[in-house]
């Protein structure tokens, strides 16, 4: 008997589809939105493979979108407000909303990351901020997405760059 269209296997869903943001040509980890493949609409499930040298997305705080990350493979490191921590499979991190802990994963190791990030499927009141791109901030601005007034938490002293890619 077959299974249904609701039941994969997330290497079955997988691509090598990365995504840049606007105007920049850093490519970030890939994976798959298998929350959305398997026809779920209001919790976002992604499966995120990072390669040596690549980072989930720029570091950012949402206001009101909860994000969880389940380490599944790989030693990953997790930036949080420019201080970095070593994370391995069965680690977890729970990233609240409001608490302006700005976050990105990063892979410095050889072999490849997976994970899965669990957030809200959509959150239309949700803004957002990047600390480390003051030009995304105003094009959120711009948008009407940017978390005015986010919590100015201490940033410790690392970039938020991986090892590889950290510009000269």
């Amino acid at each position: 008997m077959s299974r249904p269209d609701f039941i994969k296997h997330c290497e079955e869903l997988r691509t090598d589809e990365s995504f840049s943001y606007p105007g920049d040509t850093e490519t970030f980890g890939a994976g798959t939105a298998i929350g959305r493949k398997l026809g779920l609409k209001r919790v976002a499930i992604n499966y995120e493979v990072l390669q040596p040298g690549d980072r989930s997305s720029w570091p950012h705080a949402h206001q009101e979108e909860e994000e969880f990350i389940f380490v599944l493979e790989g030693s990953p490191q997790i930036w949080i407000d420019g201080n970095i921590y070593n994370l391995n499979p069965g680690d977890c991190v729970g990233l609240p909303p409001g608490t302006g802990h700005a976050h990105t994963l990063i892979n410095n190791s050889e072999k490849e990351v997976k994970a899965i990030v669990v957030g809200e499927g959509d959150v239309p009141t949700d803004k957002i901020f990047y600390p480390k791109h003051p030009a995304r901030n105003e094009e959120c601005k711009g948008k009407g997405f940017y978390w005015e007034g986010h919590p100015e938490n201490e940033m410790g002293s690392h970039d938020g760059w991986p090892d590889k890619k950290r510009p000269k």
